[in-house]
């Protein structure tokens, strides 16, 4: 099974994003995808380093995608989408409007906002050339199982999430910016303050959210450690790991270790709890009960998403 980094959910400064993918360079990982995920006003603090990340990446022998905006409602984003397949690499599909405007025979994958549930879908995108698709985090293992014998009769490589706050929704409001009483157009990019999201808790206190500009995310960091054996068996071909602020670098190895049977699920998760005891982890989806549930031992506040 392969181990391949999503794109980077938060915002980031210029220097920041650099180094991250420098860094990532080294890691075991095989595939990484980058740009800009969820609002196209953070894009001009770093787009001038992304071909320098894709040359590094490359020659690192990683193989390098680009990612679509997951909501494109402007004429410049769309504008900016035609031109993800300019840079010569993959494009992968956050918002299925970013397909008219990319050339035909693109190579192509699918990323996990968009909503592939059924057989007919998946037929669908292999259709329009899609190779690979990361489904929706919120399917359970039954339908991840369906999916996969789905893909590998049409040639199309079926991802699953992984590890990391899993985006739950996208926006036209941007609640960063609402709740510093500033306007989306004059934002003054305050969710750069929050470089892993900013925790939203119920009136009572209780962890429930986390948002990102305009992205609505989970709490806790879901996390496939405890799943792996299970999704193997199912067919799936890779996880995908969602970048953080803080030790990402050490959890990529962590996860090649697991995928490579040197260390077991459970050590990992012992190993993952001691290096961020403040990260609340959950699988439930997959489980088919709760997304907040969590199988294994940590223990877990009684609401959580």
């Amino acid at each position: 099974m392969d181990l391949n980094v999503g794109p980077n959910q938060f915002f980031w400064a210029a220097d920041r994003w650099a180094e991250f993918y420098d860094d990532l360079a080294s890691t075991p990982v095989n595939r990484v995808v980058l740009g800009e995920l969820v609002c196209s006003k953070r894009l001009p603090f770093y787009q001038d380093r992304i071909p320098e990340a894709v040359s590094t990446l490359i020659e690192a022998g990683k193989e390098v995608v680009l990612t679509s905006l997951a909501l494109i409602t402007l004429k410049r984003e769309r504008k900016q989408t035609a031109e993800l397949a300019e840079m010569g690499v993959e494009v992968e599909i956050n918002d299925l409007t970013a397909l008219p405007h990319l050339p035909k025979g693109a190579k192509l994958s699918v990323g996990p906002l968009v909503n592939v549930y059924n057989e007919g879908t998946l037929a669908w995108l292999a259709s329009q050339g899609v190779k690979r698709i990361c489904l929706p985090p919120e399917l359970p293992l039954a339908s991840v199982r369906t999916l996969a014998l789905a893909g590998a009769d049409l040639g199309v490589a079926i991802e699953t999430w992984g590890h990391g706050r899993l985006p739950l929704a996208i926006s036209g409001r941007c609640y960063h910016a609402r709740l510093h009483k500033r306007t989306k157009d004059n934002c003054q990019f305050a969710c750069e303050d929050d470089p892993n999201g900013l925790d939203v808790t119920t009136l009572e206190g209780q962890p429930f959210l986390a948002m990102n500009g305009v992205q609505t995310l989970s709490d806790t960091y879901a996390t496939a450690l405890h799943q792996i054996d299970a999704l193997t068996e199912a067919g799936v071909s890779a996880l995908r790991l969602s970048p953080q602020s803080n030790g990402f670098i050490e959890l990529c190895k962590l996860y090649r270790q697991v995928l490579d049977k040197d260390i077991s699920g459970a050590d990992a998760v012992e190993t993952l709890t001691r290096m961020d005891d403040n990260v609340r982890l959950s699988d439930g989806f997959l489980t088919g009960n709760r997304g907040v549930d969590w199988s294994g031992d940590q223990a877990q506040p009684t609401l959580r998403v």
